[in-house]
């Protein structure tokens, strides 16, 4: 995973004690959700299909720290909605950064230039910008014209200042290798960001576009030709070289749900962020008391065309730390993409 290395050695150490404990469920990254509401409409996203009271709610900062410290992972990635649109993002981040938690903040940056100012920078801090293809494909996508050329100008404001600056994008099946390529090539040769996180997209029961999720056989073969000739190698992207087997079909994983728990206003949510099967107030109770075993391809019709980051990078990440031959492969292909820079 092509993370700094200060990161890294704290990941790995965290791994480390997880297995010296003997746990077999345990958080590598907490999705944060402190509120719904968002200030696009993204026809993909089925997030912001909560009624009008609920879209209105911000959570406490004391609720937001709290959950993750009860979680014990070191990393956290802060999403929503749009996080920037909370009157308090700033002092959340901040008391998780000086916890030294790694925090990812997701933004499609609209408000991101405005709200600069509130952050300051950190090694433990990282602005996510989602970026869904170049300029027409990414304002399709967010069915908002003037939404890339605003992304592209806040993460070249954000660098300026000496912040950390990421990119996830999600792809449909509309995309092809070429239009996935076209957009890697900007994010790392021209906009030079530090990482950049792919996914195919997920079928959001509510989402209000549902023809263009992509299927398993689809999703393995658009990325098979878009890592074609040896690309994904020179690519900063912030996965473990088997997540990217994963997505190509090399090899194939069971969903690790429990590795990324999300926690938004309603609680801790079973068994991802990407479903809600109920809530419940702690950690320990997400855990303990959610039938892990009833999720994944195979077992829940709802899964069945799932291959997000969220369920199968903990599952690639542990494999992993189990090998010595894919650890050192994660390794030099970390280093090898650091040098594209």
């Amino acid at each position: 995973m092509a993370m700094p290395l200060r990161q890294t050695v704290r990941v790995g150490t965290y791994l480390m004690q997880q297995k010296l404990k003997r746990r077999d469920k345990f958080p590598l990254i907490v999705e944060l959700e402190p509120l719904f509401a968002c200030n696009l409409a993204c026809e993909g996203c089925g997030k912001i299909q909560h009624p009008a009271g609920v879209l209105k709610q911000r959570m406490p900062v004391a609720q937001a720290v709290g959950a993750v410290l009860e979680s014990g992972a070191p990393m956290v990635s802060i999403a929503g909605g749009e996080p920037l649109m909370h009157p308090q993002i700033d002092e959340i981040v901040r008391q998780l950064v000086e916890r030294r938690k790694y925090v990812f903040l997701c933004t499609n940056a609209l408000l991101l230039r405005k709200k600069l100012d509130k952050f300051t920078p950190s090694p433990y801090f990282t602005f996510t910008v989602h970026i869904d293809g170049l300029r027409e494909r990414h304002d399709a996508s967010v069915a908002k014209e003037g939404t890339f050329d605003e992304a592209v100008a806040a993460i070249k404001e954000a660098k300026r200042r000496g912040f950390r600056v990421t990119t996830n994008s999600t792809f449909f099946n509309t995309d092809t290798p070429q239009t996935i390529i076209d957009v890697l090539d900007y994010l790392n040769d021209d906009l030079k960001v530090d990482e950049m996180m792919i996914s195919p997209a997920f079928a959001y029961e509510k989402a209000p576009d549902q023809e263009h999720f992509l299927g398993v056989e689809q999703t393995r073969e658009l990325f098979r030709k878009t890592f074609a000739g040896g690309r994904r190698r020179r690519w900063r992207l912030n996965h473990s070289p088997l997540f990217l087997d994963f997505l190509e079909g090399k090899v194939d994983f069971e969903c690790t749900a429990w590795g990324i728990p999300n926690y938004s206003l309603f609680g801790w949510q079973r068994p991802c962020y990407l479903m809600a099967d109920g809530y419940v107030p702690t950690y320990r109770e997400l855990i303990e008391k959610t039938d892990w075993d009833k999720y994944g391809r195979g077992k829940d019709a709802r899964c069945a065309n799932c291959m997000a980051h969220c369920g199968y990078e903990p599952t690639a990440v542990l494999a992993t730390m189990g090998s010595l031959k894919e650890s050192l492969r994660a390794i030099t292909e970390t280093v090898g993409s650091s040098g594209s820079r």
